[in-house]
C-alpha cells in the first residue's frame, strides 16, 4: 500500500503559509469535504492537533476523539525525540537516531517511563479515561498540528489500525518530506498542503503564530461543542 498524497504545490517549500492552528484546521477541512457524508471519526493527536482536529470536526460533522501518543525525548534536547510511544506502549525508534546517541536498551526503557506516565495522565484528563471508539469499518482520520520526524504519528497510526477502520487517514497542515515519505506505506491518504526539504525543519514555521499549548489551553478547546 502506498498512500495517495495530497498536497498544495504553491505552499511547497514555504514557510508561514497559516496564520495559526485555527486557519489550518479550516484548510484541511475543506480539502477533506469528501469524507462529510461518510462513516468517518476524527482523531487528533494531542496538544497541538487538538484545535485543528476539532474545526475538521465541526466542518464535517463527525465525531471527535484523541489518539494519545508521545514522542521520547533526546537526553537534554527535550524538543527533539528519538522515538515515540502508543497509548498501549508500543515503541517505535528511530533506529539511525538511536545508534547515533548510543543509548542502551536500560536507557531506553528508563527515558519511556515518564513519557508512558503522560500519556496515561492525559487519557485521564482530555479523555476521562473513557473506552476507545469502535473503528470497525470506518474512516479514521488522524489529525495533528504537523510532523517533525513522523514518530508520534507512526505511532498513532499503529495504535488506530490495531482497531480495523476502513480507511486511515492522515490530514496534517505541515511536514518535511522525509516524514512524508516515512508514513505513505502505513495509511491510504496523505493530506498534507505544505510539504517541505532541507536539513532544519520546524512545525512552528509553517505559522504566524505559534506556541506549545498548556493543559488548560487544551481543556478549553476540549469543552467547544462536538458532533454526535
Amino acid at each position: 500500500m502506498v498512500a495517495e498524497l495530497i498536497e498544495e504545490q504553491s505552499f511547497r517549500n514555504k514557510t508561514h503559509v497559516f496564520r495559526d492552528r485555527l486557519e489550518a484546521g479550516d484548510h484541511l477541512a475543506r480539502r477533506l469535504e469528501k469524507y462529510r457524508d461518510r462513516k468517518g471519526l476524527i482523531l487528533a493527536i494531542p496538544s497541538g492537533g487538538i484545535p485543528i482536529g476539532l474545526r475538521v470536526s465541526q466542518h464535517l460533522g463527525l465525531p471527535f476523539d484523541l489518539v494519545i501518543s508521545r514522542k521520547i525525548p533526546i537526553p537534554g534536547n527535550p524538543e527533539a525525540g528519538f522515538g515515540a510511544l502508543s497509548f498501549e506502549g508500543s515503541l517505535f525508534l528511530n533506529e539511525p537516531l538511536v545508534r547515533e546517541l548510543r543509548l542502551t536498551q536500560e536507557e531506553i526503557r528508563k527515558l519511556c517511563m515518564p513519557v508512558l506516565e503522560e500519556i496515561q495522565h492525559r487519557n485521564a484528563v482530555f479523555r476521562g479515561g473513557r473506552s476507545f471508539p469502535d473503528l470497525g469499518g470506518r474512516d479514521a482520520i488522524v489529525v495533528d498540528d504537523g510532523l517533525a520526524s513522523g514518530y508520534t504519528m507512526m505511532a498513532s497510526i499503529n495504535f488506530v489500525k490495531k482497531r480495523e477502520p476502513g480507511r486511515v487517514v492522515v490530514a496534517i497542515p505541515t511536514a518535511p518530506e522525509s516524514s512524508i515519505q516515512l508514513i505513505t506505506a502505513h495509511v491510504d491518504e496523505i493530506l498534507c498542503p505544505n510539504i517541505r526539504r532541507g536539513f532544519f525543519f520546524a512545525v512552528a514555521d509553517a505559522y504566524h503564530e505559534w506556541h506549545d499549548l498548556s493543559e488548560k489551553e487544551v481543556m478549553e478547546f476540549l469543552k467547544q461543542p462536538r458532533s454526535p
